[in-house]
């Protein structure tokens, strides 16, 4: 039987795949960092995860490949874990990567490359959505057609760390 924190790894490494250590360990809010770091230890000695890329990443197998649109959707829940349950985030419909809910209001994650500005129009707003659209670089929102609906852009810069800065644009 896996304690409830476990159970919370195992689910978020199925539904996103490999994830960074660091996220799960940030994901893991409730916990001291040692404590995070046990809970992986436990997992990965019960094989419900392993390490990929000598451990930089989590996955429920070693065969997992991370997509670094959830990556950085990731990166940016992290901002609001605070006020978002550990199970109130899922993945998304395409062309978004990630939805969570935040104080009775959704919010959905669409990450876009350059040249990509075009999937926005894909989007279907609805009443309590939000969306928060990661760019590459803040430049490129000039390009984009926003939806009828509350829009917010993000960066994702990780200028050689480990962890990068998120940063928010209300344009």
């Amino acid at each position: 039987m896996l304690l409830q924190d476990e159970q919370y790894v195992v689910k978020w490494l199925a539904q996103y795949g490999a994830l960074t250590k660091m996220q799960v360990i940030n994901l893991l809010k409730d916990k001291t960092p040692r404590t995070a770091e046990k809970i992986i230890r436990n997992l990965k000695q019960q094989f419900l995860i392993s390490d990929i890329r000598g451990g930089y990443y989590l996955g429920s197998d070693s065969m997992n490949q991370p997509d670094q649109r959830i990556i950085a959707a990731v990166w940016v829940l992290l901002k609001f874990i605070d006020k978002v349950e550990p199970m109130a985030h899922y993945p998304a419909s395409y062309p978004s990567q990630l939805f969570f809910l935040k104080e009775d209001m959704g919010y959905e994650i669409v990450v876009i490359y350059e040249g990509e500005q075009n999937l926005v129009r894909l989007l279907r707003p609805e009443d309590d959505l939000k969306y928060i659209i990661v760019l590459p670089h803040i430049t490129m929102a000039q390009a984009i057609k926003l939806p009828q609906a509350p829009c917010l852009f993000a960066t994702v810069d990780y200028a050689g760390k480990d962890e990068p800065d998120v940063i928010f644009y209300n344009l």
